[in-house]
This record gives C-alpha cells, structure tokens and sequence, in this order.
C-alpha cells in the first residue's frame, strides 16, 4: 500500500471516493418520491497491468486492485486485461496466479472476462467488474483488420431488480476502421438491446468526444458532461480518448483522477462517472 498512497493526491482521492460512497449508499434509499439509484460506472485501460519498456517494466497490477476498490465504482469497465502471459509470469516473481480480471475484483464483485487478442505468449481483452448480479453476458468480434484484435463484451446486469445492459469496447488506432466499428457497435445495439431498457457503453475509444458522440448519437447515447475530462497520457494528460455514454439515465458527474500514483499504474487515467438510475414502478 505504501506504492500506492506515493504522493498527496492519492490520499486526497481515496478519502473523497470514501465521502461519496455514504453519500451514494444514501441516494439510493427509498424516498416519498420517485426512487433514483445513482451508479458509479468507471472505464479504465489497465495497460495489461505492466509499466515502462524493457528492462525498465513494471509490475503495476498490485497496485490497480488497491484502485479497483479505493474507486468504490457499481460497475468497472476494463481493457487491456490479460487472461495469462506466460513471458511476463516469469519475469516478474510477484505475477498474480489467476487471470487480472479475478484479481482485479474487489470483494462480493463478479468478474466477466472475454479475450480480444492472442499473442505468442497470452491473450487480453475486456472486462466487467460489477457489484450487481450477471444476468447474462456475450462477446462480438470487433476486428477491422488482421492487425488489430478487438472485441466487444455485453453483459445485463439486476440491479435491484431493474436490468442494465454495459458494453464494454477497445477501438482500433485508425480513425476510418473506428468508424465502421461504431456502425458495428450501432447494429449491436439495435439487434440486441431492448429499446426501453438503460444501456451504458463504456471503453477506450481512442478518439475525442465530439467525434464519438457524433457517431453514437443515433442510438441515443450521451456523455454525461459536455466539457472534455482528459485521461491521456497519464503523466500529462492532454485528451480525452476514455468515455462513458448512456441512454435511460440522467448523468450526475465525471472526473478523471491525477497525480503521480495513477500516471504510474498504466498510461491512461480512469474515468470515474455517476449516473442516475430511475427505480422501476411495481406492477399494481
């Protein structure tokens, strides 16, 4: 823990995610009024949980599961997470044994890991931490080319009894092949989600927000503030290539944490968002 708390501004994040936690458990009482659930949803690209080139690399992914639960989120979105890598597991004596989506997820979390990418000596993809039930979950090759493997992952989580659908995505580095993983992700969405339930869709879209929200506006999906919360590079961040968008709930607030210990855990910063959830109306 003492990496980790290296530096004021961790410290300072990790008691203000404490302070909104009550004010979260509170906001999610019943009231006289129509109920509200207000859900923390983060996404973050972990950087497969290792730091710095050659020999020079690190091992960040203790660190990260301190995050995951300091970060006190509904429902984590992740990328970049490995299933295994047998390289890394010899070079460094601490790798964990089980795949980083299991050790990533704080305690009473499911985790939903699907694999994106298999290389020479693993694979990674996305992942779905959540404190909800899984209800069901499901995986669609998003590969525009033979050089870049991406993928998208659904799951619909119970969340008090009312479903929420997330999709969890990883784009590709060039714009026009982005594109057409959007109209992708678009058909998806159509072919798969209800119309009337609340969906999140969450990732590392590696592009900025007026582009992304240009394309996803369609299907009526909204970033919850207007003015960028820039998450890259971690060390000085310059834009915003992280983002979270929904449709059937009211944004509350986003933020992407800084200092020293985040640009140390991975290259991206998360970005932590709270959104509103209406509690369903009981059937007379």
């Amino acid at each position: 823990m003492a990496a980790l708390l290296r530096g004021g501004r961790f410290v300072f994040f990790a008691v203000q995610c404490r302070g909104r936690a009550a004010a979260h458990a509170h906001a999610t009482q019943p009231s006289g009024g129509a109920r509200m659930k207000t859900l923390r949803v983060v996404t973050y690209n972990i950087h497969k949980g290792v730091q710095g080139l050659g020999p020079l690399r690190r091992l960040e992914i203790h660190n990260l599961s301190h995050a995951m639960e300091l970060m006190d989120a509904d429902v984590l979105c992740l990328q970049e997470v490995r299933k295994l890598h047998q390289r890394e597991a010899r070079h460094f004596p601490h790798w964990p044994q089980a795949p980083q989506a299991d050790y990533l997820a704080p305690s009473g979390y499911e985790a939903i890991y699907r694999t994106n990418a298999i290389t020479r000596h693993g694979e990674h993809g996305n992942a779905l931490l959540s404190k909800w039930p899984v209800v069901q979950h499901q995986h669609e090759d998003m590969s525009d080319h033979r050089l870049e493997q991406r993928g998208l992952l659904h799951v619909e989580l119970d969340v008090a009894g009312q479903s929420l659908h997330v999709l969890v995505v990883h784009l590709g580095l060039i714009r026009a092949g982005r594109g057409r993983q959007l109209q992708q992700l678009t058909q998806f969405i159509q072919r798969e989600i209800p119309p009337d339930a609340p969906l999140l869709v969450a990732g590392d879209f590696n592009d900025l927000p007026a582009w992304v929200a240009r394309q996803l506006a369609p299907a009526g999906l909204k970033a919850p503030v207007t003015k960028p919360c820039v998450t890259f590079p971690s060390r000085l961040p310059l834009v915003q290539l992280d983002h979270v968008l929904a449709r059937g709930l009211t944004p509350v607030s986003a933020t992407a944490p800084r200092g020293m210990s985040w640009a140390r855990m991975s290259d991206h910063l998360p970005l932590i968002t709270e959104w509103q959830l209406a509690a369903e109306t009981p059937a007379c």
